[in-house]
């Protein structure tokens, strides 16, 4: 690899801007993710973090701005190789979003057969290694997603995240529902799949220590725009008003919730 492919950001936005009717919900995204780094968006509820994340992989087509892979704009190219595009991605979703119909093993392999058209046999014997990658064994490949906890739901999807060996892997509020315990065990699951495949991971999150533990680098998003960006290490003296009223989860400070009435 050439210096040049070093330095080519993994993922970049620039003055990504998307709107829906008046609320503009990303007001000029500009971030540069780096191969094999690992970026943590934080932010209330109801900011963004998901439309970011879905203007990406292009569930959403942003307003305006420019949207690189891999130094690629994927906001102007074809169908046929935007499908090129997103065979980089992997995502693990807020819930899971498994497949009740279909056994575990299924839902970890179905990317394989799928959009790969992997043979049965071959995406089976692939699931159940993945499976074991996330400490799950061979014999959960066989039961239904409704006999499983959230803990093993979330260690699921993990799993069908990582099955296709992706380039990329977005976590959407990975530790949403589950108790501390498992979800820093998720933390770590991440962190060891993520930094043992060289992978490229940007998450979205309010958990603060889920944050702190998987980011190399965390930055927040408030009102559509990106107000502060840093290392991991560096967000509880982040030296930003916003910042630290969300990093310590305080009523009082310029972030006001909005009350319905």
């Amino acid at each position: 690899m050439n210096s040049t492919e070093n330095t080519v950001p993994k993922i970049s936005l620039k003055d990504v801007k998307k709107s829906f009717g008046a609320k503009r919900v990303l007001d000029g995204v500009t971030l540069d993710i780096a191969k094999g780094e690992s970026v943590v968006v934080i932010g209330g509820s109801g900011t963004g973090k998901s439309v970011l994340i879905k203007s990406i992989i292009g569930i959403l087509l942003a307003d305006s701005g420019i949207i690189k892979v891999d130094g690629e704009d994927v906001t102007q190219v074809q169908a046929s190789a935007r499908e090129s595009v997103n065979r980089k991605f992997g995502m693990l979703f807020q819930g899971a979003a498994l497949f009740d119909s279909l056994p575990v093993w299924e839902n970890v392999a179905f990317g394989l057969m799928q959009r790969e058209r992997m043979s049965r046999k071959h995406a089976k014997e692939r699931a159940i290694e993945t499976l074991a990658k996330v400490g799950l064994s061979a014999e959960v490949g066989e039961l239904a997603p409704s006999e499983l906890s959230g803990g093993m739901q979330k260690r699921v999807g993990l799993a069908r995240a990582i099955a296709g060996e992706p380039e990329i892997i977005f976590f959407d509020e990975p530790t949403t529902g589950l108790d501390p315990i498992m979800a820093d065990v998720i933390n770590d699951l991440i962190i060891s799949c993520v930094k043992q495949q060289g992978i490229t991971a940007l998450s979205i999150t309010h958990d603060m220590h889920s944050a702190r533990k998987i980011a190399d680098r965390v930055t927040m998003l408030y009102e559509g725009k990106l107000i502060w960006d840093g290392a991991a290490a560096d967000v509880d003296r982040s030296g930003n008003p916003y910042v630290e009223q969300f990093v310590h989860g305080s009523a009082e400070g310029p972030i006001k919730m909005q009350v319905r009435r």
